[in-house]
């Protein structure tokens, strides 16, 4: 004859499923229990060394980032290497440049225009020392396209 189960007392059955219920609901707060009496006006645990770890890792961090700069730069130098080799090779021009050789040949257009803005000091007055003769050869190297110019500057 099997004994019938009292109500008071759980069968064994119904205890391990109490007991493995409640190691889910402990596995599923995750230690928040901890956190909910602190939350609730509970004494924190104080680490004596949490200001000094803090500031280790935080260095940590920081040594991290110049490494990861310092990384990036050098990567970036060297493909800058690698650009200014092809802008050689094919006689490429930055777009800086490109730019500053367009103001300049508008401002080469303008000079003998009616409408170019004013000069404060005309040609010819003032220091001598600033104006220098140009030799025929520099007048011949600046009309060259930019690789030849390249091969005479050098």
């Amino acid at each position: 004859s099997v004994p019938l189960a009292c109500e008071i007392c759980p069968s064994e059955k119904e205890s391990e499923a109490i007991i493995t219920m409640d190691f889910v609901m402990k596995q599923a707060l995750g230690g928040a229990t901890k956190d909910m009496g602190k939350m609730l006006g509970g004494d924190e645990e104080k680490d004596p060394d949490a200001a000094k770890k803090e500031e280790e890792r935080q260095e940590a961090l920081r040594q991290e980032e110049e490494e990861r700069k310092a990384k990036y730069a050098k990567m970036e130098a060297e493909r800058e290497v690698m650009r200014q080799g092809i802008r050689d090779k094919y006689g490429i021009k930055k777009k800086e440049e490109r730019e500053a050789e367009a103001q300049a040949a508008l401002e080469a257009n303008a000079e003998g225009s009616l409408t170019r803005p004013k000069k404060a000091i005309p040609p010819g007055c003032g220091d001598e020392e600033e104006e220098e003769e140009e030799s025929i050869l520099d007048t011949v190297i600046k009309y060259l396209p930019g690789p030849l110019q390249d091969m005479f500057k050098k």
